[in-house]
């Protein structure tokens, strides 16, 4: 029998971590104006770091007999849990935000601590996978060209082939390395429509060169020069025999210019004699191609809002303007993706038909008032567990319309806890859900219409995730309808 004593171990090891006594080695991290030296003891970091072991031996020692490391990519505050944790074997993430635990992540792998590192990756995975979602450019330029990471590669790997949508529509596509974006236009199975990867590609390339002048109109020949070399290893990957005419016409014919000669020759030739050779190379159609958003005749645009002084205002506030749109100046439309009256009030039916679409607007009309409030989340809604998400530019309003005077505006202000995305186990009562309660819609009986649990609570000793409130009572009610609108940007 031996008796095993870790815990006191790993005591009087964090002892040693905060003893300055008898220390031979200096580590200096951090940038200039946040630059921090920790000491600790060569014995411990050779045997815990097989990276600190190399280190070691490549550094010189002073008159002092110290060795100094220096590791300005590493914050002193990601440091620090990671000297603790080598030499106690205990790490602490309880208020770490998301973001810190990732750069953790990537730091303990840097420096061959593979044990922290795998247990970080795995929770990632398991408990915040909403944030690997929303932040995929983030993290997926720093695993891509890594032989580690194999479970976060698999976890992006697999929102690629079922939800690409997360990745194109994310916050920091833009900062997309260009090899990784290569290898997912590379994929026969991506579920978006060609003509949508055309756009995404060009508002990638055309993000890579912010002088552009904004209005391609405006353009120069050296301008799409400069686009077309952006992009000459991502255009030959576009499946441009399987857009429709009418997207070749519309939104590939604006940007001839960075194609060339033949494939634009070509394509017309397509257009006019389908069956005729052609000398181009004809790459095949991905496995999806049906439009994500299928038109319905005969609808009113909305049972909520007009389409001119409602959608003037909520796109001004999209974009941050201190005046309204005009109405002939309005540079966004408003695509239906579900309404109440015609799809149902199951909370479930929300997340069933908004999963993957980002740039959204939630309307909801107050049952017995003249009252619609509603929010607007930039980002992709996610099913895949309970979670908070983090985002700047969300914010929820009331709507000036019939006693109600005035529109409000209330954007947040704790960006960590802007939404809050539910998993299954949630679906069947919580629909969208913004800040802690600032405004939700939820049913127990499984209908918004019912049973009065929708809310727009705000008290601000508790609830100050947006600015204000957005109504003059925190009594909860119900709805008579609700919408959720897709916003996309006019061409």
């Amino acid at each position: 029998m031996s008796f095993k004593f870790f815990d006191k171990l790993s005591q009087d090891f964090s002892e040693l971590f905060n003893d300055k006594r008898e220390y031979n080695v200096v580590i200096e991290v951090d940038n200039e104006e946040n630059k921090k030296s920790f000491t600790a003891h060569s014995v411990v970091l050779r045997y815990r770091s097989s990276y600190f072991d190399k280190e070691l031996e490549n550094v010189t020692m002073n008159e002092n007999l110290i060795k100094t490391i220096i590791k300005p990519n590493i914050s002193a505050q990601i440091f620090e849990i990671i000297l603790k944790y080598i030499y106690g074997g205990i790490v602490d993430i309880e208020n770490s935000d998301t973001k810190t635990i990732y750069e953790l992540m990537v730091n303990a792998n840097e420096l061959e601590l593979e044990e922290l590192s795998v247990k970080l990756e795995s929770y990632l995975i398991e408990s915040k996978s909403s944030w690997l979602r929303t932040h995929f450019s983030l993290v997926y330029r720093s695993i891509f060209d890594s032989n580690e990471f194999k479970g976060l590669k698999k976890f992006y790997n697999d929102i690629i082939a079922k939800h690409p949508n997360l990745i194109f529509e994310s916050e920091d596509f833009a900062l997309l390395q260009e090899t990784a974006l290569i290898s997912i236009l590379q994929r026969d199975d991506l579920k978006v429509e060609e003509i949508k990867i055309w756009d995404y590609v060009i508002k990638w390339g055309i993000a890579q060169n912010p002088t552009l002048p904004t209005n391609s109109e405006e353009w120069s020949k050296e301008n799409f020069e400069v686009l077309k070399i952006t992009l000459q290893q991502c255009l030959p990957l576009i499946r441009y025999f399987h857009i429709p005419d009418e997207d070749i016409w519309e939104k590939v014919k604006p940007y001839k210019k960075i194609l060339e000669k033949q494939l634009w020759n070509d394509l017309i030739q397509h257009h006019m004699s389908p069956n005729k050779p052609v000398k181009s190379i004809i790459l095949p159609e991905r496995t999806f191609s049906t439009p994500e958003l299928p038109s319905r005749v005969n609808e009113p645009f909305s049972t909520i809002i007009n389409n001119g002084e409602h959608v003037a205002e909520l796109s001004s506030w999209i974009d941050r303007k201190s005046t309204t749109y005009s109405l002939s100046n309005i540079p966004y439309e408003f695509q239906l993706i579900l309404r109440g009256s015609r799809d149902g009030f199951r909370p479930k039916t929300f997340w069933e038909m908004c999963i993957g679409h980002a740039g959204t607007i939630v309307l909801a009309k107050v049952a017995g008032t003249d009252e619609i409030v509603g929010g607007y989340n930039p980002l992709a809604w996610d099913t895949s567990d309970n979670d908070y998400i983090e985002t700047n530019d969300s914010f929820i309003f009331s709507l000036k319309n019939g006693n109600i005077q005035k529109s409000i505006l209330s954007r947040v202000i704790n960006r960590s806890y802007a939404l809050m995305y539910h998993n299954s186990d949630d679906q069947n009562t919580d629909g969208p859900w913004f800040g802690e309660c600032e405004f939700v819609l939820q049913s127990k009986v499984f209908d918004f219409t019912q049973d009065k649990l929708c809310l727009c609570d705000y008290d601000p000793g508790y609830n100050t995730h947006y600015e204000k409130p957005i109504r003059t009572t925190d009594e909860n009610f119900s709805i008579v309808d609700y919408e959720v609108f897709k916003i996309i940007k006019k061409h």
